[in-house]
């Protein structure tokens, strides 16, 4: 009877069911706690969903659910089934329990505990193993898209005679599928062993037989199985020796056969194979013989035959039969190797010629006037000037320019087509003069204009300064009219919300101008449903219950370039390096994209993040691609982002590539034919960086085609360091518009210089039409300096120990600026190289760079002068040119020495404290224009300080000062004008 009393203890708490109300609540919170987690886990689907429909991809969201969904749905219950199955048909084939051993009792307790949950342990363990199946099956969708929608390359493997594409589409595919069997049977392997263990099919310490005979056909099967998808595996490597990386004297990262491979592993997997088949019967036999002798023996033998034909005999034959002659031997697979790397990457049709690199003409003039027709000379280094763009063109703290700006052309007013350099004003929250959430995300949501300057001149104010032909805020110039609001760009990374009731701020000048978004762009926070969605996935609670969020407003996001082609078409390779062009009244960012594959026979491996970097790039800017180890590359598609709208067009470029063709097939609709391209904008497409870049470290090995001379490695060559730039790397390639030997116009190209392999000389020159409105678009030249002559290094090493810079720096420490060297061009001339680098300086009050000197090297000659075409005259020696196609000459010229001694220099530091009065006003008023004039002015009068110095030596006009005083002067002058650096405008 249970025990109503108090006892000794006292009376008892009798603790009763909780309230009717108090379980409807309990039961509320946790249908709501429920609801909560789902919701939280749905939002971030529904906002990409919401996200790919506002841009008119949402074919590749569904197209790429649908699959994942697919793959996981079919791989997970694959495995679930075939790991249940097992399971099950061991239960069922367990022995009936008699009297049982110590072993068994002791597995009793087990059986007792697991019986009244068996089924429900099975759906749990099969649930678990199905999930992690098909979690990794989806992750495979590129692979089964490809397998899928594959189309022949049409060019086949010359070892066994099939199609590219069954190594770039079909052996990813059955790959998988052989490792998800593998995985498979091992786990039903383990599933079965462990039950007919628990159930007394198998014994370990039980006197008698240790399997019973429905164990023994059970597990024996199961290996059977495994040895024949060791067999498959066997065959299938036969296949992988011409895909397969390996080490090899002759290049880093060869790809396919080599003699060994050919004479000793092909053999020796077809012959694993065959002793696999004849295992795996052996191990199905037993379900008859019920003994595991034969299977046993037999796997012992695939073991021991897989060690010594397998790993010995390969290595034997390599020891005595390849080393002793292995050029010989592996000439015919270097040969192969060749073919293929040149293919796979597009380089088999490079012109490689045979170039002095002496000059043959002595006509001084001639020469001259031959270099003012070979190339438009850059003096404005886009990888120098941005700072100058900055403190010139970036009117509000609010704005900035990228570090690199790019390079495009763009008719002038003559009509005629010039290199420019451009860079766009967007928005730099960094810049805000306070920051909160509505003026991050509501007021300050766009930049403002592209700026333009000529590549080859220089403007005025201040001397040296770019020579812009687009510029102020809004701008104006050559460009024409044009959208200008910038809201999707390199630098905008948050997100913004537009157009609703919140007002923009669109610019300031002459007082503040607002504005509301009119693109189409973005999704719609006009429902509640959305806006919680997107509070959640971003983390914001705010866009919830915010005031300045209502009819009309629109979320952008995702809005560099690179993000939303990468979104779009999540199968392509994106250039680190998207470039703005102002094309039909728009701005549009124009972004190479790229298809690739590890798969093609023979042809040699790369690492795209390597060979992509150079001395300028930086982790943002390194090509991201799906697979990093890449072995065949297309520039397949041409990409436009609207700078206004965001809208994101892609274009097919290469019409032959079988794998944008694949992916076409696997994505209707999403890329539009190459006769869609407008004609303005097919007028600033050019040769993409990244792919040049990953051909020209091919070439380094792969311009030499015989394999003798290939395997010796005598005519190697690199890619050398920037010689302008402190930190180590390799020098970037530039864009130019020049001719090559035998061209009869300049052409837009895209350069670089080789020196060979360990040395500093010149190795070669090469450039590539990267026009696309060429005929001779892609066109590779190679030029093979066939004598000595200096390379880049060697001619930047001449150049700072010349006499007139080392003087030139000297004078520049009076005045605490130091110089800046710009990109060292490379231009072929009648059989020599011009070598030609602008020169800047940077510092004291001008804190960006001007354009002071230009250096010029031909043959053994080296100049340092004031101007381009100055330098050209004095490197051919020659007094002037007439020829009407010179170069622009910057500034800088001085026909007339500057005036010395101290009445000179009193006047110039008088000027110096007046110019810098005045840049103080300007820098208080916020007046750009006539801070920059007072920058200018304030530089003029400190070089005519350090001009008038006496030199060391001379009397002065006082009758002797040193020139130990007059530095002192000067540099008191410099001191006395040198503003503090919190007072320097940004």
């Amino acid at each position: 009877m249970p025990d109503r009393g108090g006892g000794p203890t006292g009376p008892r708490i009798r603790v009763g069911r909780p309230s009717r109300r108090v379980r409807t609540l309990l039961m509320t919170l946790g249908v709501l706690a429920v609801l909560a987690m789902a919701f939280v886990m749905f939002a971030g689907f529904w906002t990409d969903w919401l996200w790919y429909r506002s841009v008119a991809y949402s074919s590749v969201f569904t197209t790429t659910l649908w699959t994942k969904i697919g793959l996981f749905l079919v791989f997970g219950l694959l495995m679930a089934v075939v790991i249940g199955v097992n399971v099950w048909l061991a239960h069922r084939l367990r022995p009936p329990l008699s009297a049982m051993s110590l072993e068994q009792q002791s597995l009793d307790r087990y059986r007792m505990s697991i019986a009244p949950y068996k089924k429900w342990v099975l759906l749990a363990v099969t649930a678990l193993v199905g999930l992690i199946a098909g979690a990794s099956a989806s992750s495979q969708w590129r692979t089964w898209l490809m397998y899928v929608n594959g189309v022949p390359f049409g060019q086949k493997d010359p070892q066994f005679k099939l199609d590219v594409a069954f190594y770039a589409f079909d052996l990813p595919w059955y790959r998988f599928m052989l490792g998800f069997g593998f995985a498979a049977v091992v786990l039903s392997l383990i599933a079965a062993a462990l039950t007919h263990y628990l159930y007394g099919g198998l014994r370990v310490t039980s006197p008698g037989a240790r399997a019973t005979g429905a164990a023994t056909g059970h597990l024996s099967v199961l290996l059977g199985v495994f040895v024949s998808l060791k067999a498959v595996a066997y065959w299938l490597d036969r296949y992988g020796l011409a895909v397969k990386s390996s080490d090899f004297k002759a290049t880093d990262n060869w790809t396919g056969l080599r003699y060994v491979d050919a004479n000793a592993y092909l053999p020796a997997k077809t012959i694993l194979f065959c002793i696999a088949v004849i295992c795996a019967v052996l191990f199905f036999a037993t379900l008859w013989r019920r003994t595991w002798q034969l299977p046993v023996i037999g796997f012992g033998l695939m073991v021991l035959s897989a060690i010594l034909i397998g790993g010995l005999y390969p290595a034997i034959v390599q020891k005595f039969q390849v080393q002793p002659n292995e050029q010989a031997k592996e000439a015919p697979f270097i040969r192969k190797n060749i073919d293929a790397t040149r293919d796979a990457y597009d380089i088999d049709d490079a012109k490689v010629d045979d170039y002095s690199g002496k000059g043959t003409t002595t006509d001084e003039a001639k020469l001259r006037a031959s270099a003012g027709e070979a190339a438009s000379y850059r003096v404005m280094d886009p990888n120098v000037v941005s700072p100058a763009f900055q403190q010139l063109q970036q009117k509000r703290n609010y704005y900035q320019f990228p570090e690199t700006l790019d390079v495009d052309r763009y008719k002038g007013e003559d009509g005629k087509e010039q290199d420019t350099v451009i860079g766009l004003r967007e928005l730099n929250l960094a810049g805000l003069p306070k920051r909160n959430w509505i003026n991050d995300h509501f007021t300050y949501t766009h930049g403002y204009g592209a700026i333009a300057a000529r590549g080859t001149t220089t403007g005025t104010n201040p001397a040296g300064s770019p020579d812009f032909t687009e510029s102020g805020l809004p701008t104006t110039g050559e460009l024409g009219e044009y959208e200008q609001r910038i809201y999707y760009g390199e630098k905008t990374e948050q997100y913004s919300i537009v157009g609703g009731p919140q007002k923009e701020l669109d610019y300031e000048e002459d007082g503040e101008k607002t504005t509301s978004y009119k693109g189409k762009s973005g999704v719609s926070l006009s429902n509640a449903f959305n806006r919680a969605a997107y509070a959640v996935s971003l983390s914001e609670p705010q866009i919830l219950y915010s005031g300045a969020i209502g009819d009309g407003s629109r979320i952008l996001y995702n809005r560099t370039p690179k993000e939303r082609v990468e979104a779009v078409a999540p199968w392509l390779t994106i250039d680190g390096d998207a470039y703005p062009a102002v094309v039909g009244k728009r701005i549009q960012w124009v972004v190479d994209a790229y298809t690739t594959t590890n798969g093609y026979p023979y042809a040699s491996r790369t690492t795209l993040g390597d060979t992509t970097a150079d001395s300028l790039t930086t982790n943002q800017r390194a090509v991201v691609a799906q697979q990093n180890q890449v072995n065949y590359i297309r520039n397949s598609v041409k990409a436009t982002v609207d700078a206004y709208t965001g809208e994101v067009t892609l274009y097919e470029w290469d019409t032959k590539d079988p794998v944008l063709k694949t992916w076409r097939k696997a994505f209707p609709g999403t890329v539009k034919s190459r006769g869609d391209i407008p004609q303005d904008l097919m007028d600033h497409l050019r040769y993409p960086q990244d792919l040049f870049k990953v051909q020209r470290e091919l070439l380094t090995r792969y311009h030499v085609e015989d394999p003798a001379q290939f395997y010796s490695g005598s005519d190697a060559w690199q890619v050398p360091d920037d010689p302008t730039n402190k930190e180590p790397g390799a020098v970037p390639p530039y864009y130019l518009s020049m001719k090559m030997p035998g061209q009869d116009a300049q052409r837009f190209s895209l350069t670089t210089t080789f020196t060979p392999r360990g040395r500093p000389n010149l190795g070669a020159f090469m450039a590539v039409d990267a026009d696309a409105a060429s005929k001779d678009y892609g066109t590779i030249r190679l030029l093979r300096v066939t004598t000595t002559v200096k390379g880049p290094g060697q001619v930047q090493s001449e150049l700072n120990g010349n006499d007139d810079v080392a003087e030139f720096v000297r004078n520049l420490k009076g005045t605490d600026s130091d110089i800046e060297y710009g990109n060292l061009l490379t231009v072929p001339l009648d059989g020599g190289f011009l070598y030609i680098e602008p020169v800047y300086t940077r510092g004291g009050t001008q804190n960006y760079p001007l354009l002071r000197k230009v250096a010029a090297s031909y043959g053994s000659e080296i100049v340092f002068e004031n101007s381009l075409g100055e330098a050209l005259n004095a490197v051919f020696g020659v007094e002037g040119s007439d020829t009407p196609t010179e170069p622009t000459e910057p500034p800088g010229d001085t026909t007339e020495p500057p005036p010395t001694g101290q009445a000179a220099l009193k006047a110039a530091i008088a000027d110096a404290q007046e110019a810098y009065t005045a840049g103080e006003e300007a820098l208080k008023e916020q007046d750009w224009e006539a801070y920059g004039k007072a920058q200018a002015d304030l530089q003029d009068a400190l070089e005519r300080a350090a001009a008038a110095q006496p030199k060391a030596g001379s009397a002065s006009d006082t009758g002797g000062a040193s020139d130990t005083g007059g530095a002192d002067s000067a540099s008191g002058a410099e001191n006395a004008t040198k503003p503090e650096d919190g007072d320097q405008g940004s």
